[in-house]
């Protein structure tokens, strides 16, 4: 199975999932009287989305180079990410939302109706459906080396936790009578802020990836530790690094013998783009530019 159909497959897997999740709530949320699950709902709806923009960036971002794409479509799975990201941000402002004005609501002297047992169990099947898919597309996301899967990965994660929050303020309310209800957007609205951290992390990564942000520094010392061990090399500058996708494109200049044949020196930068494609993968875009060493 190569890489783009182990992505397709854990995909649909989480979109059925998601599917089944999202009727279940919406109809659990409404005759249960659950805010919180009504929110946790449309969670789920985000989650289907954001699946199928998975199965439509990746599909793009597998394309080889051509005339107008010279390093590939690579940015295509950055430009998901960065969806993805976004989209979770707005359902977390949009939970949070909803929570507060409830709360100021039951502040101003309104009252909640209490949740039913058939939200409790909703919140709780979400748990455990979500966490499974997280951890299979997690484990997919790894292998393939996929920032877009391993960000929907986390959006299946986000949505497990917030069904633990629903659970806890739909149970709670429950188990303490109508008075305490108002535990129920309360959860809601601590839902929303981890949703909303977990949304400005994947949009930071692929920002940064978008606007050429630089491979780490353990990364690029690396590069230099593996390059200067080609024994002909004694020196490395300008050395430019970024995220093409799910590879990486490195480019700097060298300094060698200007006494060496330029058959020699050749041989010496293949042995030094194949020992970086044997550390950071066969897809790895490598620029060397060779330069004589200078004579004092």
């Amino acid at each position: 199975m190569n890489r783009e159909q182990k992505i397709y497959r854990v995909t649909i897997l989480g979109s059925i999932v998601n599917v089944l999740l999202l009727a279940f709530k919406f109809v659990a949320g409404i005759l249960g009287h659950s805010a919180a699950m009504i929110a946790d709902a449309v969670h789920s709806l985000s989650d289907f989305l954001t699946d199928l923009i998975v199965l439509l960036f990746v599909k793009i971002s597998t394309r080889p180079q051509d005339e107008d794409h010279d390093y590939g479509h690579g940015k295509y799975e950055t430009l998901a990410t960065a969806t993805i990201g976004l989209a979770l941000l707005c359902v977390g402002v949009m939970i949070g939302k909803d929570g507060v004005e409830k709360i100021i609501m039951v502040a101003r002297g309104g009252t909640l109706s209490s949740p039913g047992w058939i939200a409790f169990a909703a919140a709780l099947l979400s748990v455990a459906l979500k966490e499974i898919v997280y951890q299979l597309t997690h484990k997919v996301g790894r292998e393939v080396g996929s920032a877009a899967v391993e960000a929907n990965a986390w959006h299946h994660r986000s949505d497990a936790l917030s069904s633990i929050g629903t659970a806890v303020g739909i149970g709670g309310a429950i188990l303490l009578g109508s008075k305490w209800a108002i535990l129920d957007p309360i959860a809601a609205v601590i839902v929303s802020v981890f949703i909303a951290f977990t949304a400005l992390k994947l949009l930071g990564e692929s920002l940064g990836e978008l606007l050429e942000k630089s491979l780490p520094k353990e990364t690029e010392d690396r590069i230099r530790q593996i390059t200067l061990g080609e024994p002909e090399v004694s020196d490395i500058h300008n050395l430019r690094t970024r995220k093409l996708g799910n590879r990486y494109a490195i480019e700097m200049h060298l300094r060698m013998s200007g006494d060496e044949p330029l058959e020699k020196a050749h041989a010496h930068t293949v042995k030094i783009e194949k020992a970086l494609r044997q550390e950071f993968g066969p897809e790895t875009h490598i620029m060397i530019h060779l330069e004589p060493i200078k004579k004092k």
